[in-house]
Parts: C-alpha cells; sequence; structure tokens
C-alpha cells in the first residue's frame, strides 16, 4: 500500500476564539504548515440570553472566511470543522451553522463535551512526550472545562463541565474589578461542580497534569513574568516562558512546571487587579484580561480540589486532536490508526454491553456482515468505511430492547445516534443508526426521521448497508453455537448465495433470505438466489 500523502486541516470554533491548523502528512506524521487564530467571543450573548447575536456570528465567519482562504492556498484534502460549548447551548445555532454553510462551503459539526475532551486527549497523547503513566488533561476554555484521567495513554475517565472562563465572567463576574460578592458566588458554583467531578476522577497519584488552551498560556507565562518585580527581570521571564514552551514542543522534558500554590497566589493578584492593570501583565494582553481572572480562579480550585501539585502547559489542543483522528482514519500504516481503531470498536462493545446486547449472538451477524461487504464488493461499491460502519450497526442493532423488545428498532436508531460513542462522528453514528433502524418491515424513505439528516448523497449508499444487514441476519436465526458458512457469488444478471448448512440444517435461513429476494433487486437491480452447498 502506498504511503499517504494528504494535507489535512482542522477548524475549532470555541466559545471565546476560533483556531484553525493545517497540517500534511509526511512519512506517517503529521507536519504543521500553516495555524491561526482570532478572538471572536461566540459565547458572550450564548451565556446570557441563550442567543449567538449577529455581530458576533458577523465576526466570527470573518474570522472563518479567513481561514477557507488559507485553507485553499494550502490546497488541503480533508477539513473538519467543529464547534463547542457555545454552538451547543445556543438555540439559535442552526442559523448560525446554515450562514457559515452558505459562506464558506463548511459542513459544521456540533461536538459534544466528552467528544471535545476525547479529542483533546488524542491530540496531546498522540503529539506531547512523556505521557505515558497516569496523566491527568485539563482544558478550561470559554464555555466548559474538560477533565481527563489517562493512562498509558488510554482514557480512564472525562467529565465536562459548565466551568468555561467566559461564561462564568459573564455570569457571576461582570464588574472590573470583580466584586467580591461575584466571585464568593463564582467559587460556591466552581467548587460544587468540582465535587462532582471529584467523586467520577478520583486519582490516587498523578504525577502530571497537563493543561491546554489560551488560560492556561496566560496562567504559565504571567507565572514566569511575575516571579520577580523588577521591568528587567519580568522581561527576562517572558522570553524565559516563550523559550520553555518551544522546548516542549521540542520534547524537552517539564521545565515550564507552575505549583498550585503560584497559581492561587496569581489567581489573588489578578482579581485585585482592574482591566488595564490586568492587561499590562505579560502572556495575557487586552482579551484575555477579560476573562483571566475567572479561568484563574477554577484552576486554583481544581488543582486544589483535586490535589495536584500543578501543571505543564502545553499548546497542543482539540485541534490537535482532530488532525491525529483524520490522519489515523486515513493512514492504515500511522502508529496511531491501530490503537484509534481498538479503541473506537472497545467504545462499540460498550456501548452494546451497557443496553443489554448479547454479544454472542452479534458476533456472528457482524462477521457475516463483513462477509457479504467484502464479497459483494463489485456489485455494492460502497465507500471502505461503511465495512466498519456495518459492524458497528451488526453489534448495536439491538440496543433498542433495553427499552421495549416491541419497535425495537426505532429505540435502537435512537439509541445509537444519541449515544457517545468513541471515534465515530455525529453524522457517523446517524448513518449507523439507519442501518440498524431498517431491519424490521419499513424501509428506508428521504423524509424517515432516521435519514433526515443524512446528506442525500448518502442515502443510496445506506440502502445498500441495509439490504447487507438484513441478509446477515437472515442468515443468523439464533443460531450462536452453529453458525452457517456461506459463499457468495456474483454474476452480471444475479447473485448466488449457497449455505453450508449447521447441526441443525439450514431451512429457517434459506426462507428468510429468500425473504430478502424482492428487496434486493429493488436495490440492486438483480436477482438473489439462495441455494444450499
Amino acid at each position: 500500500m502506498p504511503a499517504l500523502t494528504a494535507t489535512f486541516a482542522a477548524v475549532d470554533i470555541g466559545s471565546n476564539s476560533c483556531r484553525l491548523k493545517i497540517a500534511r502528512v509526511s512519512a506517517h506524521r503529521l507536519r504543521t504548515l500553516h495555524e491561526d487564530r482570532e478572538v471572536t467571543r461566540l459565547g458572550t450573548g450564548v451565556f446570557e440570553s441563550g442567543l449567538i447575536s449577529p455581530d458576533v456570528m458577523a465576526a466570527t465567519l470573518r474570522a472563518l472566511k479567513r481561514f477557507q482562504r488559507a485553507v485553499q492556498e494550502h490546497g488541503v484534502d480533508q477539513i473538519r470543522v467543529v464547534a463547542t460549548a457555545a454552538v451547543r447551548d445556543a438555540r439559535n445555532a442552526q442559523a448560525f451553522i446554515q450562514w457559515a454553510k452558505a459562506e464558506t462551503g463548511w459542513n459544521i459539526e456540533i461536538i459534544s463535551g466528552l467528544e471535545e475532551g476525547r479529542l483533546i486527549h488524542h491530540g496531546v497523547m498522540t503529539n506531547e512526550p512523556g505521557t505515558a503513566g497516569r496523566v491527568i488533561l485539563v482544558d478550561v476554555g470559554g464555555g466548559s472545562c474538560e477533565i481527563t484521567l489517562s493512562e498509558h495513554r488510554r482514557i480512564r475517565e472525562t467529565v465536562s463541565l459548565p466551568l468555561g472562563a467566559v461564561r462564568l465572567t459573564q455570569e457571576f463576574i461582570p464588574m472590573d474589578p470583580p466584586s467580591e460578592e461575584g466571585l464568593a458566588r463564582m467559587k460556591q458554583f466552581i467548587a460544587r461542580e468540582l465535587r462532582r467531578a471529584h467523586r467520577r476522577i478520583q486519582p490516587p497519584s498523578v504525577p502530571l497534569v497537563i493543561a491546554t488552551s489560551g488560560t492556561a498560556a496566560a496562567l504559565s507565562e504571567a507565572q514566569s513574568a511575575l516571579v520577580k518585580a523588577e521591568p528587567e527581570t519580568r522581561s527576562r521571564g517572558k522570553v524565559r516562558a516563550a523559550g520553555m514552551r518551544a522546548a516542549i514542543r521540542q520534547g524537552a522534558g517539564t521545565q515550564a512546571d507552575i505549583t498550585t500554590q503560584q497559581v492561587r497566589r496569581l489567581a489573588t493578584k489578578l482579581r485585585k487587579m482592574d482591566m488595564t492593570e490586568r492587561s499590562a501583565v505579560p502572556g495575557i494582553g487586552p482579551k484575555r484580561a477579560e476573562i483571566i481572572v475567572a479561568g484563574a480562579v477554577v484552576y486554583a480550585e481544581l488543582l486544589e480540589t483535586f490535589g495536584l501539585t500543578g501543571f505543564r502547559y502545553s499548546d497542543l489542543g482539540l485541534r490537535d486532536g482532530i488532525l491525529a483522528q483524520m490522519l489515523a482514519e486515513r493512514d492504515y500504516r500511522a502508529t496511531a490508526h491501530q490503537q484509534f481503531e481498538q479503541e473506537r470498536w472497545e467504545s462499540v462493545l460498550g456501548t452494546a454491553k451497557r443496553y443489554g446486547v448479547n454479544l454472542r449472538m452479534a458476533e456472528p451477524v457482524k462477521a457475516h456482515a463483513a462477509q457479504l461487504y467484502r464479497d459483494l464488493a463489485p456489485l455494492h461499491g460502497l465507500p471502505a468505511e461503511y465495512e466498519n460502519w456495518l459492524a458497528a450497526a451488526a453489534m448495536l442493532s439491538d440496543t433498542g430492547k433495553f427499552l421495549n423488545h416491541q419497535g425495537h428498532h426505532r429505540h435502537s436508531q435512537y439509541i445509537i445516534s444519541s449515544s457517545e460513542i468513541y471515534g465515530y462522528t455525529a453524522q457517523q453514528r446517524t448513518i449507523i443508526s439507519a442501518i440498524a433502524r431498517y431491519l424490521g418491515k419499513t424501509r428506508p424513505q428521504p423524509g424517515d426521521r432516521a435519514m433526515r439528516n443524512i446528506p442525500s448523497t448518502e442515502h443510496e449508499n445506506v440502502k445498500k448497508s441495509v439490504v447487507l444487514m438484513r441478509l446477515a441476519r437472515a442468515l443468523n436465526q439464533d443460531r450462536a453455537s452453529d453458525v452457517l458458512r456461506v459463499r457468495a457469488r456474483v454474476y452480471p444478471k444475479r447473485i448466488l448465495l449457497e449455505l453450508q448448512p449447521g447441526r441443525t440444517g439450514a431451512e429457517l435461513e434459506l426462507w428468510s433470505l429468500r425473504k430478502e429476494a424482492d428487496y434486493f433487486r429493488e436495490v440492486f437491480g438483480r436477482e438473489l438466489l439462495v441455494t444450499l452447498a
């Protein structure tokens, strides 16, 4: 297989800023070509009124159009655009998404807080040195805070909390300088949310805490600059901080640590300053000064609540995780590919177990679906990723029985599309859920709820996948201990399935398969013949 040569782009539409990163695949690794960032404060109105204001939408779109020009200049082959807390919470999110689609042609994907945490983890673990042991990742963004416990570069637990710096500033401390009453109420709110998170993440011993995003960068650089009061020392501290971040990017140790005590002192110092004074602190600047108090308090409270000694800043983040996942999906020879596939499949199995799926019954269906995909490839012409989506649909098609056996295919569709399944985008989960939906009497129709959010260009692929899944189900009539063998032959006008009978025969499967012949002909335009070998 030839080495993958492609250029990827990731766009992170955050509550405080929008970020772009473009990277090219080189020797199965990513080499950064271009980065851009713009503070747009998309969450400004959302956390007060529940709406993104037209002015903020327009400002964000100006940044996205600038990003679009860079994407075009670098000849990007694949782009993924995600939006986080502000768009998740906005009642008029679809208006923004449609406007952005009209201006850029991009499909914006709204990701959950847990998916955000997972992607950040993927980006950091793929690129950051010294992360093989137990690590806690913290990302305090504009609208939310993601905390992840990682062990041996595998996620043990992830939580997403409404502790973003923009959100907290607007809700509790809009005055400058912040009022004591507002600070007290904000600390109570932060403490309550962190206690809830600590019940899920209770690390006995964590030697490394990695903090990402702009707030962590500002605190790290501000601490380096404020170690001494003399102007010349502050200047040297600023240069040293920049050098330490560069060292981290190059793989050098843990030189940029900031202790919990230093974070608390810095938070106390910053909250006593007004906007002008905070803006003058190196590493903070005018825009970050508006929200740094809330961000600093979150970090101080979090480190103390979890009993942590401090954090190391990393300039990696969500966009790096998006790029790493695109590489893992496309480049089968990349180091991250096998790990990504394993973690994705473990998430599928975890979801199946959570909803009581009998894996002994589901595994043969999955195996037959994969075999039919391969054997009938000249007929169906489905994209390569559909083999995985068929397998996932096979394992999850009975999740709906957890709610009700009657009409369980509808329930399965809802569960799959709504579940957090690592490694699948919302659109991919929707396609998988549609494949699992139509295993009963109904057939896919464009206006169906299950098909409504699937691009029209994928409708035929979904129909073909449904047929393959129905055949796989027909081959498995409650015979987990006596699985049939099948051989598929592709002819110009017909498809022949030859069954090797099991110990208990194959009459029921023969009848079930022949029932699918009419729909098979409707979708593929060929006759389906089923015989015993």
